[in-house]
């Protein structure tokens, strides 16, 4: 649901300042300390970003996808740590049920999703399975009542945080491909779950990620997502929409990223005038700027195509694709700019140039979206 004009204003305008006072202050501790700390989770959870996407009878906002990636930008410009704290629960960890999932299950779940009190994750990664979705080899076989999980998914976010999975599992072994594939609801409390230690990253410290294994796991049959072997469907439409909130979020990193280079080039001092004078330094910013302007107008026209009904599968993989590589650029760029100040942790640059490094990972590869676009692109004859 589109909010009003001043409504949506005013969010983003709360969420900007949030960001601006409350956040960017805590990110060298929340980098150090690899957590972010509690009252800091439940000033989110006052503020609604648990709920986004959430629809409002089950007490979310229920934000259209312009409306969230506007909320996103204003959130890219701090740590991505703490969008990560709700990310979950906004997008791939919920919106299969949102969905997908029958009355009774929405009743059961979206409340306390939408509250923030229950953490979500979606488990679809696995050691042979990551930018081939539909490899998954996770089973969950029919055993009267309930599927029998066995399995393992790794490079799963929140997962020790979480109190619902959505697992993909193979439900019918003798259907190759995505055809097999079913999605499921799985409460973490269930026995015969074991959630890994978190894993040693690159960047985002303070975002965990954890390998989840099933040994066993009795699922009820009512806790099946939709109908047997709609898993891969369940999958690509969350990813769908993924895609333009991950967008969106690096262009909000991005815009963060050339700030702190306009105020730094500014105030730096080299050759007896400011960095901003020298004209390959104003090459750098213009690139950047222009590039980050082309993904955030790339962001919002897709988010308005899928409010408007249409079948966003090419152009949420461009807006993905182009976005997460554009704010790579923008990192390294940074980089050099704030030159031997870039490299080391005092300004913060550094971080974030690890921190964007995974957005050309997750929510499937930059190589990926290649394949779906091109796919996409000759479906539709250009």
């Amino acid at each position: 649901m589109a909010l009003d004009a001043e409504t949506r204003d005013q969010l983003v305008d709360t969420v900007r300042r949030f960001v601006s006072e409350r956040l960017r202050p805590l990110e060298a501790q929340v980098a150090e300390a690899n957590a972010v700390p509690e009252p800091v989770i439940a000033e989110m959870r006052e503020l609604g970003l648990f709920g986004l996407s959430i629809p409002e009878e089950y007490g979310g906002l229920d934000l259209s996808m312009e409306d969230e990636c506007l909320v996103i930008f204003e959130m890219g410009r701090t740590s991505p740590a703490f969008r990560s704290e709700f990310g979950t629960n906004v997008g791939i960890g919920s919106q299969g049920l949102v969905m997908f999932g029958n009355d009774e299950q929405k009743a059961k779940y979206l409340p306390g999703i939408a509250a923030g009190t229950l953490v979500t994750s979606f488990a679809l990664t696995e050691p042979e399975a990551g930018s081939d979705s539909a490899a998954v080899q996770t089973r969950a076989i029919l055993d009267g009542d309930a599927y029998v999980l066995n399995g393992s998914k790794r490079y799963i976010t929140n997962a020790a945080k979480a109190g619902l999975f959505t697992v993909m599992a193979r439900s019918n072994p003798d259907v190759k491909g995505g055809g097999g594939v079913s999605a499921f609801l799985v409460p973490s409390d269930l026995p015969g779950i074991t959630v890994g230690p978190p894993e040693k990253k690159m960047g985002q410290h303070g975002a965990q990620i954890h390998d989840i294994t099933f040994d066993n796991v009795r699922v009820p049959v009512e806790n099946r997502l939709g109908n047997e072997g709609e898993g891969f469907k369940v999958a690509m439409q969350v990813l769908d929409k993924g895609r333009l909130h991950i967008g969106a979020l690096c262009v909000g990193v991005a815009e963060r990223l050339i700030a702190d280079c306009v105020a730094y080039a500014g105030e730096r001092k080299q050759f007896g005038q400011a960095l901003s004078n020298f004209q390959m330094v104003q090459a750098m910013l213009a690139d950047s700027k222009t590039e980050c302007m082309a993904a955030r107008a790339l962001v919002l026209e897709s988010a308005r195509k899928r409010d408007g009904g249409a079948n966003i599968v090419l152009e949420a993989a461009a807006a993905k694709y182009y976005a997460s590589e554009m704010v790579g650029r923008v990192a390294d760029r940074a980089v050099q700019i704030f030159g031997g100040a870039g490299y080391v942790a005092d300004y913060g640059i550094e971080r974030l140039y690890r921190d964007v490094r995974i957005f050309r990972i997750y929510e499937g590869t930059s190589q990926v979206q290649q394949l779906v676009i091109a796919r996409e692109t000759m479906k539709r004859g250009g």
